[in-house]
C-alpha cells in the first residue's frame, strides 16, 4: 500500500532494479539508485492482478484502462493530508459522545416547594 499516493491504482515495475513499487517516491525511499527512465512501462493492475505493458512513446487516451478488467489506472493523485478531527462515530448517527448540556431534573426542586408568598396576594 502506497503512503504517497491513496488511490494508486496499478503498481509500476522499475527498470533499474526489477523491482514493483505503487510510486517513484516509493522507489526513492527504499532503493539507494536512482529509478532509471523507459519508453516501455510494465504495470499490474491492482484490480485484477495482471501485467501488461505500455509503449510511452506512442500513448493514448485509450491506454489510461487496463486491457484485462478496463479498470481506469490514470486518474488525478490523492495525497495524504494532515487534518485535526475528533475519533468516534459520527455524531449525526451515535450522539453517545456529545454532552449533554441541559439542566437535569432535581427532584428536591418543584414548584409547589418554591416560597411566593410574597407574591401572591
Amino acid at each position: 500500500m502506497c503512503k504517497h499516493v491513496l488511490n494508486a491504482q496499478v503498481s509500476i515495475r522499475a527498470p533499474c532494479c526489477k523491482q514493483w513499487f505503487d510510486c517513484a517516491e516509493c522507489h526513492a525511499e527504499s532503493q539507494d539508485h536512482r529509478l532509471a527512465k523507459t519508453t516501455e512501462m510494465a504495470f499490474i493492475c491492482k484490480k485484477c492482478k495482471k501485467a501488461f505493458r505500455k509503449d510511452m512513446t506512442a500513448y493514448e487516451e485509450s491506454d489510461e484502462y487496463c486491457p484485462h478488467c478496463d479498470n481506469h489506472y490514470v486518474l488525478e493523485a490523492k495525497t495524504p493530508q494532515a487534518a485535526i478531527g475528533v475519533e468516534g462515530e459520527d455524531a449525526r448517527v451515535d450522539a453517545r459522545m456529545l454532552k449533554d448540556d441541559r439542566e437535569r431534573h432535581d427532584p428536591k426542586r418543584s414548584l409547589f416547594t418554591r416560597d411566593v408568598s410574597d407574591r401572591m396576594g
